[in-house]
């Protein structure tokens, strides 16, 4: 799988080239797409995850389009909450009805494929004129290193620092912090629970691992196996280091000294809020943020997004991270569905990434200057820097990563509560992993 996963910064440099606009209607090749040609209309259900009720939005007057442009297709949207969407998919797969096209994320495609409840579009893709049009880190993930397609990428993510420039200045920073131990040092000075002002939109909650890996590859980015960043090239964990307990400890003290307390339970809608409503300083998050702090009361002074912070060493690691549209095994109306799936993936996508804030999958999505300028700058900066910013493999499609999400979400909590220490934390999870992979 290691092939699937490039740098953020080869996804970035990808959008080198001429752009050419979205259209208001995007057309159906149905020469490319297999587009059917039933008598009777097909309703298929859709599902998404990273619901947000400005997404579901974009998402309805796209499949409004679609359905213009395939007349024989119809297209119903289920979008459950954030926090239960991953699960009411999983339980809508197992149950084998409800679903036709549903979001695959890199932390589900291992599981859910496992379990065979996606369909591999393998063969639908083969002769697809859209292919070639994709750029190629979007390709490499529409078809795996053993030559399955289970989902075709929409966009991808990348972790970087949304800070407040208002506060920064106030508090008699020049800068917003480019390592860690700025962070913890900025967020401190910042905070001021009286006020209910706070430096750093900690994430304790769902999904709270992404967040503390981050700092654990940072301390440990020129010992880290590129390909599997949960390793040192010894072969042993990232959790065994030195400089792993150095880093959570320094973790638990930017909760401590520059966090709000509720954030032991915040999960990714709750510290976006945190930080879009003005009461935190800091937000370490992916690109599609910006669309969220951009729609928000923050005027366009008030903040703006630097790259993700660096370790002691000066690097920082970037794992490539992405999600798109797949199909389920259990649908009956597949070839409806990969039509729908490739169509997403066509001109259209570049728009879908446009109000989501993502690096698009079209190669003419190039030199669009929604691209580069204002917060996306950052993205230009490290990709530029590849020797400071390294890419790397986290084992996301692994089969028990979801497993792995709720028990580290588990873990850090303790640890947050004080009912656990780093050092305990960190050699359960050593554990964990040498047992998964030697299984």
């Amino acid at each position: 799988m290691a092939k699937k996963y490039l740098a953020i910064a080869a996804a970035v440099s990808a959008l080198a080239l001429a752009v050419t606009g979205c259209s208001g209607s995007a057309p159906t090749d149905s020469s490319s797409s297999g587009a059917a040609k039933a008598t009777e209309p097909v309703t298929l259900q859709m599902v998404d995850s990273l619901t947000s009720p400005a997404r579901t939005t974009l998402l309805k007057g796209m499949l409004a389009e679609f359905e213009t442009a395939n007349p024989g297709i119809k297209v119903q949207l289920v979008s459950p909450p954030t926090e239960q969407a991953d699960a009411k998919i999983q339980q809508m797969l197992q149950s084998g009805a409800g679903v036709d096209v549903l979001e695959v994320r890199d932390l589900t495609v291992g599981p859910f494929s496992k379990n065979k409840w996606l369909y591999d579009m393998a063969s639908d893709l083969k002769g697809w004129d859209g292919f070639d049009k994709l750029t190629g880190q979007t390709q490499q993930f529409a078809v795996d290193a053993e030559g399955h397609s289970y989902f075709v990428p929409y966009g991808f993510y990348g972790l970087s620092l949304f800070y407040r420039t208002d506060m920064v200045k106030d508090a008699g920073f020049s800068g917003p912090p480019n390592t860690w131990d700025e962070l913890v040092q900025q967020a401190a000075k910042i905070q001021d629970p009286t006020k209910n002002r706070y430096g750093y939109a900690f994430r304790g909650g769902k999904n709270s691992n992404g967040q503390l890996s981050s700092i654990l590859e940072a301390y440990n980015i020129d010992n880290v196996d590129p390909k599997n960043a949960y390793k040192v090239k010894s072969g042993a964990t990232i959790f065994s280091t030195p400089e792993s307990q150095v880093a959570a400890d320094k973790y638990i003290e930017l909760f401590k000294t520059g966090s709000p307390k509720s954030s032991v339970a915040y999960g990714y809608p709750e510290m976006v809020q945190a930080f879009t409503n003005g009461s935190t300083a800091f937000l370490l998050q992916d690109p599609e943020v910006i669309a969220t702090v951009k729609a928000s009361s923050l005027k366009a002074d008030q903040w703006s997004v630097a790259p993700n912070v660096v370790g002691p060493t000066g690097k920082a690691a970037w794992p490539m991270a992405t999600a798109g549209w797949g199909v389920a095994q259990a649908s009956k109306h597949k070839a409806e569905s990969v039509t729908l799936v490739k169509w997403l993936s066509g001109d259209i996508s570049t728009k879908f990434a446009k109000e989501n804030s993502m690096v698009p999958i079209l190669k003419t999505a190039g030199n669009d200057e929604f691209f580069k300028t204002g917060p996306w700058t950052a993205y230009v900066t490290m990709s530029s820097q590849p020797d400071k910013y390294l890419s790397v493999i986290e084992p996301r499609a692994s089969s028990w990563w979801l497993e792995w999400a709720s028990k580290s979400e588990t873990d850090l909590q303790k640890v947050l509560l004080g009912t656990m220490s780093t050092k305990d934390m960190l050699k359960g999870w050593d554990e964990y992993w040498i047992g998964k992979w030697k299984a």
